[in-house]
């Protein structure tokens, strides 16, 4: 019987194992991470997919046809991203912002999601109180 139980013991330390191995190299693949322009204009992350933040330099932002294209700065250190597609309505000159994609070897960051960054703080409208309706 101890033969048994030691022979079912190795079977499931195998599969678990390949278990572990096979969630591990899926994963591989969906992590992305944050880096700012300092970090990313420091070292070689180029063709490596990443998340880069910071704020959207005044005067950058253009249009040209579908691709969007603006600086983001962060630390004095700036990048230029190219946006395929619409941004988000809250998305700003002067406001943060996180895009994700990759840096070419040219320099310029190609993105392909933009997600805008806000405060923490909520505060209500300003705007005065209208009528209400008592149906």
């Amino acid at each position: 019987m101890t033969r048994r139980r030691a022979g079912r013991a190795a079977l499931v330390a195998v599969l678990l194992a390949a278990g572990g191995l096979l969630v591990t190299s899926a994963l591989r693949d969906t992590l992305t991470y944050y880096r700012t322009p300092a970090e990313v204009l420091a070292g070689p992350s180029t063709g490596e997919r990443i998340r880069l933040g910071g704020d959207v330099v005044p005067g950058s932002l253009r249009h040209d046809g579908d691709v969007v294209v603006f600086r983001l700065a962060e630390g004095g250190r700036e990048i230029t991203v190219q946006q395929r597609g619409v941004p988000p309505e809250t998305f700003r000159e002067g406001e943060g912002a996180v895009v994700e994609g990759t840096l070419a070897t040219d320099g310029v960051f190609h993105s392909d999601h933009v997600v805008v960054r806000h405060g923490n703080e909520y505060r209500p409208s300003t705007a005065p109180p209208g009528p209400v309706d008592a149906r």
